[in-house]
């Protein structure tokens, strides 16, 4: 690993380059507890670029899974500004964050989220179900997700029929299907075994190399070791910011 230099953080402008899928600007996450103001963000500023591949790491506590609601619209700054795809989201609504999450950025996680009941093609359907999306184009675009995972032979199995490999293939087929801007991953590989953890990382590899932009947060530095660029939060601040030279 060779540590890139790492400018100040002022050194970022509020509007995004053109090649900049992501930019944040000064963006603080503050907490009232009573009296008390507990700040979980500290001024964070980065830009990721289209077809990156990121990890966010860092130990419980940092401020890694405040800032991955932050880029996942799930919550908005206390101050500062967040640029995804060209859109300033920090400004927006609850609405216009639901429209955001689910058409610019592809979620995957730990547990899988996945209805029980649901057929794996079902599942990866969900996301275009909400956009209104017509029922002949989704059951197509599912499909194609699924073959991008390999599990195209398994869209008819429910969860409880599939692996935790499987489930999480379904998942991430689930994150593409809407062909989003960004891939969000949270701990991707945090309830599987050591061999299909591995298998997991392979398939993200493969998805960056046709082109997707992934950010993957985790607290575990083998796996932060499969991404090509790494941001190191502690204290609500990015403590390093580097190249990885796998």
């Amino acid at each position: 690993m060779m540590e890139a230099d790492v400018a100040p953080e002022s050194r970022y402008t509020s509007t995004p380059g053109p090649d900049d899928i992501i930019r944040t600007d000064n963006l603080w996450k503050t907490y009232k507890m009573g009296d008390e103001e507990i700040h979980a963000l500290h001024g964070v500023s980065f830009s990721i670029r289209r077809n990156e591949y990121i990890a966010i790491i860092g130990p419980s506590g940092s401020g890694k899974s405040t800032l991955m609601n932050l880029i996942g619209c799930l919550d908005s700054p206390t101050q500062g500004e967040y640029w995804l795809n060209g859109k300033l989201v920090s400004q927006m609504d609850d609405d216009e964050l639901a429209y955001i999450r689910n058409k610019e950025i592809g979620f995957v996680f730990q547990t899988f989220n996945l209805l029980p009941r649901a057929t794996a093609l079902h599942n990866v359907e969900l996301p275009l179900i909400y956009n209104g999306t017509p029922s002949s184009e989704r059951a197509t675009r599912a499909k194609k997700a699924l073959e991008q995972v390999d599990l195209a032979q398994r869209m008819n199995h429910r969860p409880n029929e599939l692996s935790g490999g499987q489930r999480q293939r379904v998942a991430i087929a689930r994150a593409l299907v809407n062909n989003p801007s960004i891939i969000l991953a949270d701990e991707p590989t945090g309830n599987l075994d050591s061999t299909t953890s591995r298998e997991i990382m392979a398939l993200f590899d493969v998805l960056h190399s046709r082109g997707n932009t992934i950010i993957l947060v985790t607290h575990e530095p083998d796996i932060a070791a499969h991404a090509h660029r790494i941001l190191s939060i502690r204290d609500g601040r990015i403590e390093k910011d580097y190249t990885n030279k796998r």
